[in-house]
């Protein structure tokens, strides 16, 4: 299968809505944040140097908190409740909503006033899938980092602290909404961890690790951002007032991604799969070794015959769909695609990865997060077209005999929410 088109795009130019998501984190330019920064060193960044003089309050606000606590029909997982350093179980803050609305896992809010009030802090999770402003901002920045992220919020009474010192296996930015946070961040105790490496394995030596001088001793305002890399050390605690704080996780592949990869697709490598000597001790080390040469002379052989292509189709099926394309609206969709005729306009779906492949008999492949769509080659044209531009007119879309194959095309798009009305 032939690629004739980059993965997601990639060659179009950047996205002015997702370099300003960018740059409302970061108080560099976006080439400094990449070479000094990322994955390198925690950075701090005042409101005075972001752009936006509005601070964070139009991403989530407090009233926007309590809204979503009391009249949203909230559930967990999508709030979790700490306290004393301690996750309060949901048990204590969950129950049914009354008649029509049994299901027995909803936000009661009156358990967490009780919580919140005596000091507990509440986090309000998986925001890029619930609220519209975060939607947004977080498909804006996933585009800019090209990674997965996730964007939790963290309400924290005056004088409280949610959480006792620890470290993230994803980076994260801090981005502070309302009121005063201390924090104190420390050096790692595991450079770059792994997700199978949370801190509660190092337990120890987090505890004495802060202890000790800290790396960056500072007190976040409103309009604040701290950029954290993975396996930095953190403790955060509310000042005077209450305090309000996003954190957007970046949920990055590593080499060890690679590797995982490369291991699974090595079973295809008869040698590899071979068992092990009859009646073999594998206790015994001396017994073990020779068959351990063997093995990693084998696997060395197969690296290098490795690939790339089968390596990236892996790596595509696992990054892909952890990032969601831009939310359609399934009844505008439904009806744009009744009302559907030449000088109708579409365009892209938002945030959509993508990759176009000629598949050897007369057809293309529109690869996507979730499935593949096979079409007849003569729409590569038209495909292109749509995916790497603004907008089209349904009649302009190149390539194809006449409008009656493009709005069959156009439909085509439309119901499988490749395309969106323009």
């Amino acid at each position: 299968m032939t690629i004739i088109d980059p993965p997601g795009g990639r060659g179009r130019p950047a996205v002015p809505s997702a370099m300003h998501a960018l740059a409302r984190c970061v108080g560099v330019e976006p080439a400094k944040f990449a070479t000094a920064y990322w994955g390198r060193q925690p950075l701090l960044s005042r409101a005075a140097e972001l752009p936006n003089p509005r601070g964070f309050s139009d991403l989530l606000s407090s009233a926007d908190a309590d809204e979503l606590l009391s009249r949203r029909g909230l559930r967990t997982p999508f709030l979790r409740v700490a306290k004393d350093g301690q996750l309060v179980p949901a048990a204590r803050y969950t129950g049914t909503g009354g008649a029509g609305a049994e299901i027995g896992d909803q936000v009661l809010d009156e358990k967490i006033l009780e919580l919140y009030a005596s000091g507990a802090t509440l986090v309000l999770q998986g925001l890029h899938r619930t609220w519209p402003a975060l939607v947004a901002f977080a498909r804006d920045l996933g585009t800019a980092l090209a990674q997965p992220l996730q964007v939790n919020a963290y309400l924290t009474p005056a004088g409280n602290q949610g959480f006792a010192t620890h470290y993230d296996t994803h980076d994260v930015f801090v981005l502070q909404v309302d009121g005063r946070k201390h924090w104190r961040i420390h050096p790692p105790v595991l450079p770059d961890p792994l997700e199978k490496q949370p801190w509660g394995g190092r337990a120890d030596e987090v505890s004495a690790t802060a202890t000790g001088p800290a790396a960056l001793d500072v007190v976040l305002e409103p309009g604040d951002a701290l950029y954290l890399p993975r396996g930095w050390l953190h403790s955060a605690q509310a000042q005077e007032s209450r305090s309000l704080h996003l954190t957007v996780g970046i949920r990055a592949l590593t080499r060890y991604a690679l590797v995982e990869e490369l291991l699974a697709l090595a079973a295809e490598d008869p040698r590899l799969r071979a068992g092990l000597p009859f009646g073999i001790d594998v206790a015994d080390p001396d017994a073990i070794e020779p068959e351990l040469t063997e093995t990693v002379e084998a696997l060395r052989d197969w690296l290098l015959r490795a690939d790339p292509a089968a390596l990236a189709a892996r790596l595509r099926q696992r990054a892909w769909p952890a990032v969601r394309p831009a939310p359609i609206r399934p009844l505008a969709q439904a009806a744009a695609l009744d009302a559907l005729d030449s000088d109708s306009r579409i365009a892209p779906r938002g945030g959509l990865r993508w990759q176009l492949a000629a598949t050897g008999d007369d057809r293309v492949a529109l690869r996507l997060f979730d499935r593949t769509i096979t079409l007849p080659a003569q729409c590569a044209p038209a495909l292109r077209a749509l995916l790497t531009g603004d907008g089209i007119r349904v009649g302009d879309l190149p390539g194809l005999d006449d409008d009656a194959d493009r709005l069959v095309l156009a439909r085509r798009l439309l119901r499988e929410a490749v395309a969106v009305p323009a």
